[in-house]
């Protein structure tokens, strides 16, 4: 398993992963940036780029991340969550066949280790209110925004 860190607006990004696909990508508020990327994270570093600058909505490379079979497929529901779209934890139960699992998959959405591209950040508590993000509530609300296909305009 091999690490980088790259810039990101977030922070600095944490990308772990082989020839296997991306384990891990977390965003911290500092590190050292790598001075080579690897191959096998070209791509993934290159659509990170392109999702920031504005030119990408959906990811192509591999993910391989780790977890049990039920957080395995709380994720695969979360990359179903279009861009600029949000969905609460009821909603997310539901789609998954079972309302009573929604404590079951907050917490799998709270493991989730490929943020942003794995997008934990558009699950939303069901009043609309942000809830828990392990980047902090700031980068939920940035990426959200970011993801806004409404962007607010100043009025001066």
């Amino acid at each position: 398993m091999d690490t980088i860190f790259i810039k990101t607006p977030l922070g600095i990004a944490k990308i772990e992963g082989d020839a296997n696909g991306i384990s891990v990508i977390s965003v911290h508020q500092d590190g050292l940036i790598s001075e080579s990327i690897p191959e096998h994270f070209q791509d993934a570093v290159s659509q990170l780029n392109e999702y920031f600058d504005g030119q990408r909505k959906a990811f192509t490379f591999t993910l391989n991340p780790k977890g049990t079979d039920f957080q395995q497929k709380v994720w695969q529901a979360l990359l179903e969550i279009p861009y600029g779209k949000t969905m609460s934890y009821l909603e997310l139960s539901k789609k998954l066949g079972d309302v009573k699992a929604i404590r079951a998959v907050a917490a799998a959405n709270g493991k989730n280790p490929i943020w942003i591209v794995v997008p934990c950040h558009r699950v939303i508590g069901s009043d609309g209110s942000l809830t828990g993000y392990a980047g902090g509530l700031w980068r939920k609300q940035w990426l959200l925004e970011h993801e806004n296909p409404v962007k607010q305009e100043s009025l001066f």
